[in-house]
């Protein structure tokens, strides 16, 4: 019997070389991409591991859960003894370990309380994986304000969709929000802050080869963005897995949506800082604005705890993601508390001793300083640095 044919390997090919095969690939701009990825569960690990497959530069991961067993069956980046352990940091780990090249950067925490806009400024593209309609609603009000494009999917059994926003230009996320959608998001913002976290902790059936199909368009769109090709913005990708059809719709803009003005122009001011006095960056405003009538926060800042049962209060600044059930509980009579919100600062104001650290404002921020009609967004890029010198794998 003569021996089997042996088929020559060639171990002389580069990682990449079947990609770079392809006519308009270039693999440098992969290299050298800035991606920010909102969420790291079952959409979120496949959207990391294409993206380390693909040869992606420099990858930030934003999640605040910890991975549990049952993250097991449909996470591709996580293993049994990372149990507890931050989902952010295990798909980091993840992604280094199928891609050394890739310089990723976990953030354990809640991507509308813990990210700094400057997050946002640095992306070329915004990825999102998350599963609930505020999380959304934050990424997309972050990425109009700052001209970012993002991709957003969503699964659930079998079914899922993939869709790109690009605001002003193209249909943003709350142009596709039916009055359902806002009344469910309406309903749930007028309940309590614990009954609003437990109804966000109850997980979406569904199974790793949807959210595989789902990430799969997202890094896709990802791709052809950062290659200048016309990709998926304005439009969406539904899949309907129980007899495998999909097709394409194209959104329009709603004429009152507030997302379709040009974003403010942006001053990256790296003498300013989280820990620079609001006085100090109001004057810099007024100096390019010639006056200002209010800095707006682009965040929702608790200013006061309130008590209905004792009529008791508290002032505290800090975001309402950062309260704590402890918090929220009176240390009077034991009742939930309300929260008082601050969303912008008036001349005149005490609080312009402050700093934006002290107001409960996360580093790397961005405030909107307005006179009249005008607006000028103001990077507090002194945070810049150490940003991103630190948490990098």
């Amino acid at each position: 019997m003569s021996p089997p044919e042996q088929i020559p390997i060639n171990l002389s090919e580069g990682r990449f070389s079947r990609l770079e095969a392809i006519e308009w690939w270039d693999q440098s701009r992969l290299g050298a991409a800035r991606i920010l990825v909102v969420g790291a569960g079952a959409l979120g690990n496949e959207i990391i591991k294409n993206l380390a497959l693909l040869g992606a530069g420099h990858l930030v991961v934003v999640d605040m859960d910890r991975m549990e067993l049952s993250n097991l069956s449909r996470s591709v980046l996580f293993r049994e003894s990372d149990a507890g352990l931050p989902k952010a940091e295990c798909a980091a780990r993840g992604a280094k370990s199928l891609y050394p090249g890739i310089r990723v950067r976990p953030i354990v925490g809640n991507i509308s309380a813990d990210v700094g806009f400057g997050w946002f400024r640095w992306a070329q593209v915004v990825v999102s994986a998350v599963d609930n309609r505020e999380a959304r609603v934050f990424v997309n009000s972050a990425c109009a304000r700052l001209g970012r494009p993002w991709i957003d999917g969503g699964i659930e059994v079998l079914n899922g969709i993939a869709r790109g926003f690009a605001p002003p230009a193209t249909a943003c996320y709350e142009c596709t929000m039916s009055e359902l959608d806002w009344d469910l998001l309406n309903r749930r913002r007028s309940c309590s802050l614990l009954a609003q976290r437990a109804m966000m902790q109850r997980g979406t059936p569904t199974t790793p080869t949807t959210a595989s199909v789902v990430a799969g368009i997202q890094t896709q769109e990802a791709v052809k963005f950062l290659h200048g090709r016309e990709s998926l913005m304005g439009k969406g990708f539904v899949f309907e897995g129980d007899r495998h059809t999909s097709y394409t719709v194209a959104y329009p803009l709603k004429p009152d949506c507030p997302w379709h003005d040009s974003p403010a122009p942006v001053v990256a001011a790296r003498d300013l800082s989280s820990e620079t006095p609001l006085e100090v960056i109001w004057k810099r405003a007024a100096e390019n604005l010639g006056g200002l009538d209010g800095i707006d926060l682009g965040r929702e800042v608790v200013e006061e705890l309130e008590c209905a049962s004792c009529h008791s209060s508290q002032q505290v600044w800090k975001l309402a993601e950062k309260l704590s059930e402890t918090e929220l509980a009176c240390s009077t009579c034991g009742a939930e508390r309300s929260l008082k919100f601050l969303h912008s600062i008036l001349l005149g104001s005490a609080l312009l001793k402050l700093t934006a650290r002290q107001l409960g404002l996360p580093a790397w921020d961005v405030l909107w300083a307005r006179r009249g009609d005008r607006q000028l967004a103001m990077e507090l890029a002194g945070d810049e640095a150490r940003c991103l010198a630190d948490g990098w794998l």
